[in-house]
């Protein structure tokens, strides 16, 4: 009970959060779970569809269910995945697979961890993947065939500031950062002190290091250490406490050494560019502009879809 539990906190940040607020009928299993509910365009949904989604939807809402709503997002899907097809928008089940192992990846457990974590609270794995099979679908479609109208203007955004009143923080310089990650190894099972030495060792070349090139030069010949190619990032791109420690941290010198599965990990600094092209508060509200302008969209486009379908329920 405690792993459905813990499964079900996890599901609900990942995948399953929605809008409508869904659950769990207390159903029994019977010989006539696979009993026909809806046809959609001919396509059947059974009581035991709509059984196995209230389950996986009980794992992030926790409330009573609505069966008319459980019904309406399976023929949702239904159609959204029939409407794919019209447009060669079909997932194979590797897609799907690969999928799937990412969400497991995301909750940090394995592919075959989430399947028994699912099962034991009687839901097939093959529930899961139909919905995540409609999304894939879905956000393909809308993405693919409103591209122009889903594109947002500087306009827009400067617009947007006004109306929140945050004007003046859309129009801070914000920065652009060239950076090289770099590495000292320490073998996964190394004792404590391997790995306090390394961070020592880091510190030290922190000191000693005062330009990219002299970082390029000194790893890229060092055993159990490398320096990666540059990457470069805007201020946008950046979560504040890592922007800090970059705008704190001199041109060519080394940020301070954090420990991580690889080992001690560092970032030489190259250069930190003022740039307008991209602030936070502008990533922000770009963000929100969007997925305002694909919620309508997605949301015309299905009720479309809905009025040239055959949807017959008992």
């Amino acid at each position: 009970m405690n792993r459905i539990v813990a499964l079900s906190s996890r599901l609900s940040a990942i995948v399953l959060s929605s809008s409508a607020a869904l659950a769990l009928i207390a159903v029994s299993v019977s010989p006539t779970r696979a009993q026909v509910a809806c046809m959609i365009n001919g396509e059947p949904i059974t009581n035991f569809d709509i059984e196995q989604r209230s389950k996986l939807l009980m794992l992030s809402t926790h409330k009573m269910p609505d069966r008319q709503q459980v019904i309406n997002e399976l023929t949702d899907e239904k159609l959204k995945i029939r409407e794919g097809k019209k447009f060669s928008i079909d997932p194979s089940a590797s897609d799907i697979d690969q999928s799937y192992n990412a969400m497991s990846g995301r909750m940090r457990i394995t592919p075959d961890q989430l399947t028994k974590s699912l099962e034991s609270g009687g839901i097939r794995a093959d529930t899961l993947k139909a919905r995540i099979r409609a999304d894939m679908v879905w956000s393909n479609l809308v993405r693919g065939r409103y591209k122009e109208s889903l594109q947002i203007s500087e306009k827009d955004v400067e617009e947007k500031a006004k109306e929140q009143g945050d004007q003046q923080q859309t129009e801070a310089t914000g920065f652009e950062y060239k950076m090289q990650p770099i590495v000292l190894i320490v073998p996964r099972g190394s004792a404590p002190e391997t790995t306090e030495a390394r961070k020592k060792e880091a510190e030290a070349l922190r000191a000693r290091i005062q330009t990219c090139a002299e970082a390029n030069s000194f790893f890229k010949s060092m055993q159990n250490g490398a320096i990666r190619e540059t990457v470069v990032k805007t201020s946008a791109d950046i979560p504040p406490s890592l922007r800090e420690i970059l705008d704190s941290t001199p041109i060519g010198h080394l940020t301070p050494p954090e420990v991580t599965k690889q080992g001690v990990e560092m970032v030489a600094l190259c250069a930190r560019d003022p740039t307008k092209v991209d602030t936070p508060k502008k990533k922000e509200i770009r963000e929100k502009i969007y997925a305002e302008k694909y919620e309508a969209k997605s949301k015309s486009y299905l009720q479309d879809i809905r009025r040239a379908s055959m949807i017959e329920c008992h």
